[in-house]
């Protein structure tokens, strides 16, 4: 069904199409009529940050700003659904217009700017939730007037008000689109905010009575030595999980098409290879015991085993739903289930 409809949303402005896409799901999903997009993929089971998925193929950040959809989301087949980036006071982002295709490529652009009503119109979308298909994550940020020598009020803030009802809680310190939060991934700023927060997780699991997993969420434009910084800063604080990566705001790939002048974050196809190569070296610099997810320029069944190859306990998609719909999902999961029940190669037959 997708793809009769696609192009009457890939007609309409990208930010129209997007608010337009989410109220059809709702509409679907209370109706009941969900399959309608696509058959759920079978359930495969994944165990990463103590939690169970159904399957580990989640819905990225950012699709879903204030948790408004989220049972709708569920019902496409996803394993886990990440919510946010939400910040403590509510904001209306960038001037429009701010989100861009590139269909040639298979990629956006996005300047949007942590638009969002606020954590505690989202806590309240949350609580109104009767049925999650999975873990819930609550992908959290910094409003832009806040400087970032108090970043770690807003940052703990949020994850106060999201604790009780999350699942996980991502860190975001990687958009492109508010100024300056890319450089709380330095080194030193790294190891004060996140380990303020991780003071915090452990305080509030003592108060609520379960422990949150905390994850945080990286560029892909950072040097081989920023990543390594950053992993030895999150291994030392013991963080609970990885997301590798956010948006580029490299254009090399795709300078000559006419869209790619646009500033903000390019996601989708060009930026597989990028946000892979993170991944993996993120991979050979933490210890196992974190668990890694891979996101960024998912497109195929293929795109999603390379993740896992390069180390991600666990994928999300975003622009590859736009571009393929829900089908994408259950080739995913697919996809990573023959890789997982594949036989060794010590245990092949001599042909």
């Amino acid at each position: 069904m997708y793809g009769l409809v696609r192009p009457l949303l890939f007609g309409l402005e990208a930010e129209r199409a997007h608010a337009l896409g989410l109220r059809s799901l709702d509409t679907l999903h209370g109706l009941g009529l969900s399959r309608l997009l696509g058959a759920r993929p079978r359930p495969f089971p994944t165990n990463a940050f103590g939690l169970t998925f159904p399957n580990p193929v989640g819905l990225a950040a950012g699709l879903d700003k204030n948790g408004a959809h989220v049972e709708a989301l569920f019902a496409l087949g996803f394993g886990f659904v990440e919510i946010g980036t939400v910040t403590p006071r509510p904001q209306p982002g960038n001037p429009q217009p701010r989100l861009f295709r590139l269909p040639r490529y298979r990629a956006l652009i996005n300047r949007l700017g942590f638009n969002n009503d606020g954590v505690d119109a989202l806590v309240r979308n949350v609580e109104r939730v009767r049925v999650r298909g999975g873990p819930l994550g609550i992908n959290i940020g910094k409003n832009r007037d806040t400087p970032n020598e108090s970043a770690d009020r807003d940052y703990l803030h949020c994850l106060e008000r999201v604790y009780p009802l999350a699942d996980y809680v991502t860190v975001n310190i990687s958009s492109p689109n508010t100024a300056g939060l890319r450089e709380l991934q330095e080194e030193q700023a790294l190891r004060r905010l996140v380990g303020t927060l991780r003071e915090a997780q452990e305080r509030l699991g003592s108060k609520h009575g379960r422990r949150v997993p905390m994850l945080v969420k990286i560029a892909p434009d950072m040097s081989d030595d920023d990543v390594h910084a950053a992993a030895r800063v999150l291994a030392d604080l013991q963080v609970d999980g990885v997301i590798a990566t956010n948006t580029t705001v490299s254009r090399i790939s795709v300078q000559d098409d006419p869209r790619s002048r646009e500033t903000g974050g390019l996601s989708g196809e060009p930026l597989m290879n990028k946000s892979t190569a993170v991944l993996r070296m993120l991979r050979t610099r933490m210890p196992e015991a974190i668990p890694l997810v891979g996101v960024g320029g998912i497109l195929s069944g293929a795109d999603a085993v390379k993740k896992m190859a390069a180390g991600a306990s666990l994928v999300q998609v975003y622009t590859g739903l736009i571009y393929r719909g829900s089908e994408l999902i259950g080739e995913c999961v697919e996809a990573i289930r023959r890789r997982k029940e594949a036989p060794s190669r010590g245990n092949l037959p001599n042909l």
